[in-house]
């Protein structure tokens, strides 16, 4: 029998955490054809998703929101305390879209449906890991509107105009080196330009800095994984 052909160097670490094995299963079954992504531990509840999320230091997470004991956002909020760097990618229903917006406060990269076609799936791991952030139009909407009048509203003289160029690249979904390259910088400095931006506009996050730059028309909102 051949061997099956060896994985890429640089592939995507991948945990699943979901309380149901069969729906592990299926993930598992799936991205393992993957030549980019490597599935490297599961989980069937959020304090075990913490817990190997900690050992096995995977790039992306796969996050169920409904588990028993601890869920998915209260994991996620353990995973942010801990400063685990792990991307995390929500995993829910569509009649869980509530449970979005909070997943998303709490440090989510962004989220996709239980029933998101295949290929699709793949394509949001390789792009929350390049950086870039998920939503849909409803979603962004729900959040802007819970974000009016919060942190950053008004801030937005204090930015430089070099500041100003690298969140509308955020805004736009761009990665710390895809702004890099497209102003012609050092990952290093657009490093630096993004905690400027995220302490002179009191926020937590790219996330937050995505949104505020919406709200406040710096650039328009990317919606998808990259191409």
């Amino acid at each position: 029998m051949a061997e099956a052909a060896p994985r890429a160097r640089t592939a995507i670490r991948v945990l699943l955490v979901d309380d149901h094995q069969v729906v592990r299963r299926g993930l598992r079954t799936f991205l393992e054809v993957q030549d980019d992504i490597e599935v490297v531990g599961e989980a069937a509840d959020g304090a075990e998703g913490v817990a190997r999320a900690e050992e096995l230091r995977p790039d992306v997470v796969l996050m169920d929101v409904k588990m028993p004991g601890m869920d998915g956002i209260e994991a996620l909020r353990k995973l942010r305390e801990l400063d685990n760097p792990a991307k995390v990618l929500i995993v829910t229903s569509f009649t869980e879209q509530r449970t979005v917006v909070p997943a998303l406060r709490a440090g989510a990269s962004g989220y996709v449906y239980k029933d998101v076609d295949p290929d699709a799936l793949a394509g949001a791991i390789r792009s929350v890991h390049a950086g870039h952030v998920l939503l849909q139009p409803e979603v962004a909407v729900a959040l802007l509107s819970q974000d009016e009048g919060n942190g950053g509203t008004g801030r937005g003289g204090t930015l430089t105009e070099r500041e100003r160029e690298v969140l509308g690249l955020i805004a736009d979904g761009r990665s710390n080196r895809e702004i890099a390259r497209a102003l012609v910088l050092s990952e290093k400095t657009v490093k630096t330009h993004v905690s400027n931006i995220l302490m002179k506009l009191d926020l937590a996050d790219r996330t937050q800095a995505a949104l505020w730059a919406v709200r406040h028309g710096v650039t328009g909102w990317s919606t998808g994984p990259a191409k």
